[in-house]
């Protein structure tokens, strides 16, 4: 049963042809997994701990080390792991918080690099599914410490990751934007400083009726999106249906052209000018500045946009047709690197609606919410609670032999209740709430019976995995030419023993499956089979998936009952 399970979540994903453990080895020194787990009912379709570690242990020894990015939690406890573990964890389908990549950096070279390093040592990266976060990490490391152009560690991650025709392996657009964050930090002198920015304005052009636009940054070390704030109808003035006549801001002192409301004055007459526009420029949508009657200031460089539009539908509900956001780092978009970490005081980052981040790191992002925004920031100086300014942080890459900072970790039990901000939202039906009537036309929403769990595993298609030399699967030979012996995955202490491929992926769950009870078996492949194969990582249609010759979805259930 856990076998079939695990070939279920896993469709065209090729899997190691004697453990069924879902790896691949990046390069001789850095593996990447998906996320293991100790509990049920993950452990179940996931690679279980603790044969993980035993495939570590027999291939590397104590050689070996774990960097996890889970913000919703590793799923089983460091002591599994022999306490061998750094945690650095992020929500799920973003980028990282950049001034935790100058530490997970510096970590990763120290184990791989360091004094007492041994033949044989390797990094083992995960997040859930080992991919969007664990290539963000992985790539970013072979950037700055191998000296790695950005297209070669991007191609060799994608090659060692992703079977052949589903995308590549770091696809979402964010996350692809902080990789060549790395790369000019990288060339220049690595050098990070981190400031307080705060949000003047957000210009839309082509923006469509019932579109929310809030502005989210990271707190908690990066472990918590926070939304810092929503823009309402009274904030929003409309310059003219005609999108054309709004021009693009190059500075916040020109975004402040004649045309524009005082703010002590916009919240009467932006209503007004709302409530006059007509409906017919749909099509084409509005120009439209969002101008926040209080300052938005976010304590880091890191910001996202986030969209997500409704039609009003009927009886309390609400229709959500468009969910869509996009990561920047002012510190970059104002040239930081190139200027020894004097970036610029102000700026504006503009991004058309085709290059922002869709649903849970795919490319889907449900109709058209706008066609192209505009972000206006400037800095803020810190001030400490006595009122007095503060310099900026300047965070650098620790040398070696330096203490690296290392980030709290997520309550590992949490993953099977994480309610992270942005990770669950999608496209559906979805209740009223009150608290926000004032956003747009339609009302701000919750999900109704929706879980990020439910589609957790919807974006797992398409990995293999591969051995330190790029081969297909990860082999270890020990009893001679011609024979295979793997590790027992049972929980014993003796020698490795030879065991056929066929029957590994059941006998190491044979004597806990009997706990789960048939029951939450059942309840386990209802979920799976619920799971939308259009929400792969790559964006791949659900059209495209049940055409491809490498799964056709149903094939291996088929297979069974014969």
């Amino acid at each position: 049963m856990a076998s079939l399970l695990r070939q279920i979540v896993a469709g065209p994903r090729q899997k190691h042809s004697e453990t069924g453990l879902d790896l691949c080895y990046v390069t001789d020194n850095i593996i990447a997994t998906s996320g293991p787990s100790s509990t049920y009912p993950q452990r179940a379709y996931r690679n279980p701990t603790d044969a993980l570690v035993r495939f570590l242990d027999y291939k590397h020894d104590t050689e070996w080390a774990i960097w996890e990015f889970r913000a919703e939690g590793t799923g089983y406890p460091d002591s599994e792991v022999y306490g061998r573990i750094r945690h650095y964890p992020w929500p799920d389908h973003h980028p990282p918080p950049f001034a935790l990549v100058p530490h997970i950096m510096a970590s990763m070279r120290d184990w791989l690099k360091g004094p007492d390093t041994k033949p044989g040592r390797v990094v083992v990266v995960h997040c859930k599914a080992g991919k969007g976060r664990s290539g963000t990490a992985a790539c970013s490391y072979l950037i700055s410490e191998e000296g790695w152009t950005v297209e070669d560690a991007l191609f060799r991650f994608t090659t060692r990751r992703m079977r052949s025709g589903f995308g590549a392996g770091v696809s979402i657009p964010s996350q692809l934007r902080w990789i060549r964050y790395v790369d000019r930090w990288t060339k220049h002198q690595k050098l990070y400083v981190e400031r307080q920015i705060e949000v003047l304005e957000v210009h839309a052009w082509g923006l469509r009726d019932g579109v929310k636009v809030a502005v989210e940054g990271y707190i908690d070390e990066g472990r918590t999106i926070k939304n810092f704030h929503t823009f309402n109808r009274y904030e929003q003035i409309i310059v003219d249906g005609n999108k054309e006549n709004l021009t693009s801001p190059t500075s916040p002192t020109t975004s402040a052209s004649s045309h524009l409301l005082p703010i002590s004055d916009s919240k009467i007459q932006a209503a007004e000018i709302q409530r006059t526009a007509s409906g017919s420029h749909e099509t084409g949508g509005n120009a439209v500045i969002f101008r926040p009657a209080q300052p938005i200031i976010l304590p880091t460089n890191d910001i996202s946009i986030d969209l997500e539009r409704r039609n009003k539908a009927t009886y309390g509900w609400t229709m959500v047709t468009s969910v869509a956001h996009v990561w920047f780092n002012t510190f970059f978009e104002g040239c930081g690197p190139e200027n020894h970490g004097d970036a610029t005081k102000d700026g504006v980052f503009e991004i058309a609606w085709d290059a922002m981040d869709g649903i849970k790191g795919s490319a889907r992002k449900g109709t058209r919410a706008l066609d192209r925004l505009a972000v206006v920031w400037r800095t803020v100086d810190r001030r400490s609670s006595d009122g007095k300014p503060e310099l900026p942080q300047i965070i650098t890459e620790p040398k070696e032999g330096e203490p690296v900072p290392e980030t709290k970790a997520a309550d590992w039990k949490s993953v099977q209740h994480s309610n992270v901000a942005s990770v669950g939202k999608d496209l559906g039906l979805r209740t009223e709430s009150p608290a926000s009537v004032d956003v747009s036309k339609a009302s701000s929403l919750r999900s109704s019976g929706s879980s990020p769990q439910q589609s957790e595993e919807d974006h797992l298609l398409g990995f293999k995995t591969r051995g330190p030399s790029g081969e297909e699967h990860v082999s270890h030979d020990v009893g001679g030419e011609g024979q295979s012996t793997v590790i027992d995955p049972r929980p014993d202490l003796g020698m490795p023993k030879v065991k056929s491929p066929e029957s590994i992926a059941d006998a190491e769950e044979s004597t806990k499956m009997k706990d789960v009870g048939l029951g939450n078996v059942a309840s386990v492949v209802g979920e799976m089979q619920k799971s939308r194969i259009d929400d792969v990582g790559d964006g791949r249609t659900g059209q495209e998936l049940e055409t491809s010759r490498e799964h056709v979805p149903g094939q291996i259930l088929k297979e069974h009952e014969r």
